[in-house]
């Protein structure tokens, strides 16, 4: 299934791999930074109607109130959707889409960096302090991986925090609470889960895929910030005292 596309994958790898003249650390960055821009188009559409329910969801907690009855309730979510231009369902292509070229590139880079030469040119497996093709025995990489995940999961948790946190009135603060406390306890485990497992996960993988994974996130990281803003990492950074209010 996935042939085609690995085939795609290898032939840009091998194009930039001949680029830089052998080193693999750079066609690395080159070929994350490249299918990233690629995906642009389908991530924009997905981030900027993940910013607009942001905004809605004052109105949603009122809609919650408002209809007890389930179905009455989604039809009227669906018709404020409606009304503001906004598909719930937009967030599911770009990331199927990534999951997919995710998978591509690990089984790419995987045959990629265990070849000794590639077009009679000699494999050099160093960049930096690393050996590319072993895992990253400093435990750098993996921190990194782990770190960059962790900033993004915060970004991404955009409106939850400072909603629930800034209510007009106590009687509003438990009614906004409780209809936000299943999802917001699953966000928390989230945000702290995700970051976990990928640094176990970084800890057995060739520090090739590692590089990736660090390129790729902290690329989403400062694309996530042009788009919404710091999100759910700006009360963290006001708490540090890092930035002011």
């Amino acid at each position: 299934m996935f042939a085609p596309l690995n085939n795609l994958l290898y032939q840009v790898l091998l194009f930039f791999y001949h680029l830089f003249g052998g080193n693999l650390g750079l066609p690395i960055i080159a070929i994350t930074l490249l299918t990233k821009i690629i995906l642009i188009p389908l991530v924009v559409p997905s981030m900027k109607s993940a910013k607009k329910m942001q905004e809605l969801k004052p109105a949603l907690d009122k809609l919650k109130n408002k209809y007890k009855d389930k179905a009455e309730l989604q039809k009227a979510q669906m018709a404020l959707y409606k009304e503001k231009g906004i598909n719930p369902a937009a967030g599911c292509l770009p990331q199927i889409v990534q999951i997919v070229i995710l998978i591509s590139l690990y089984q790419v880079f995987i045959n990629f960096i265990k070849q000794p030469s590639i077009g009679g040119i000699m494999v050099n497996p160093h960049f930096l302090y690393l050996d590319l093709t072993k895992p990253d025995s400093t435990y750098i990489m993996p921190v990194l991986a782990g770190v960059s995940q962790f900033i993004f999961s915060l970004m991404m948790q955009a409106g939850v925090e400072s909603h629930v946190q800034n209510p007009k009135k106590k009687v509003e603060k438990k009614k906004e609470e409780g209809s936000l406390e299943m999802a917001t306890s699953m966000q928390q485990q989230m945000l702290y889960m995700m970051p976990l497992m990928t640094v176990v996960i970084s800890l057995k993988f060739q520090s090739g895929l590692v590089l990736y994974w660090v390129i790729s996130t902290v690329f989403s990281v400062i694309q996530q910030y042009y788009f919404s803003g710091l999100g759910g990492l700006k009360p963290v950074l006001l708490k540090l005292k890092i930035i002011k209010q």
